[in-house]
């Protein structure tokens, strides 16, 4: 699909997208890549996870503009996105403490970790959403239109007096060009709404997979939601010796 997407886009002589196509297929190398050189396990309903999110994010948000058409679309996919890196961050710090001898976590601190881990690559991606944004003039932190809100930047007496405008029904723009741009419904936030939104879904789906990753530690107990969702090391069975002959 991701081959088709590419020729199609070529066709059209849409190059980014065909860019981003390539992009996509070297994303889907990385799970067999570091399955190879650093000998781990990823299981197959994870990497089958990664690679949905890849294509949704990508082909079908970026290319296929979901981002716009579908309301909800980059939800779905912070929340998701919180739930994988709490998903690696548990595996990361697993594979850590239960490799060393000197390296023993408690359940807790372990799913805390994770839980920090994930949250922190949230907002790492909202910081390059607004370097983006402000550096090369995208839109990647999408607006919202509000009807009200408060600022004590439009005290005319700059006293710090707070301003709440209520009821907004229309907002007008002009340009130093001369261009006027008519906003109906209210105002225009540039992003702080959809920051705010990504990185609360983050907070929900790296909850999820904390509480899952806590319980199978605390009970000790393997459930089918870890063994599919967890990196683990590969376990290469014990060459036995070759028989001595008599």
């Amino acid at each position: 699909m991701v081959v088709l997407t590419a020729v199609r886009c070529l066709i059209t002589g849409n190059y980014e997208s065909v860019a981003t196509c390539v992009l996509v297929l070297l994303l889907f190398l990385i799970p067999a890549f570091l399955q190879d050189k650093m000998d781990l396990k990823i299981p197959a309903v994870f990497q089958a996870i990664i690679f949905a999110f890849i294509f949704a994010a990508e082909i079908l948000g970026e290319v296929n503009h979901y981002y716009v058409r579908i309301p909800g679309w980059d939800t779905m996919l912070h929340t998701i996105n919180g739930f994988l890196f709490a998903a690696v961050g548990f595996s990361l710090i697993y594979l850590l403490n239960r490799g060393s001898k000197d390296f023993n976590l408690s359940p807790f601190y372990l799913t805390v970790v994770a839980f920090c881990f994930s949250m922190t690559i949230g907002v790492i991606w909202e910081f390059f959403e607004c370097s983006m944004d402000l550096f090369f003039g995208m839109d990647m932190q999408k607006d919202f239109i509000i009807q009200k809100f408060s600022s004590v930047t439009l005290d005319p007496q700059q006293a710090g007096a707070l301003i709440r405008l209520k009821n907004i029904v229309e907002t007008v723009i002009s340009t130093g060009s001369g261009e006027t741009w008519t906003i109906n419904g209210g105002y225009l936030d540039i992003g702080i709404l959809d920051t705010m939104k990504d990185l609360l879904v983050n907070l929900i789906g790296a909850v999820v997979f904390s509480v899952i990753g806590y319980v199978t530690l605390k009970t000790s107990k393997t459930s089918k939601i870890a063994e599919n969702l967890m990196i683990r090391p590969n376990e290469h069975p014990e060459k036995k010796a070759p028989e001595q002959e008599d």
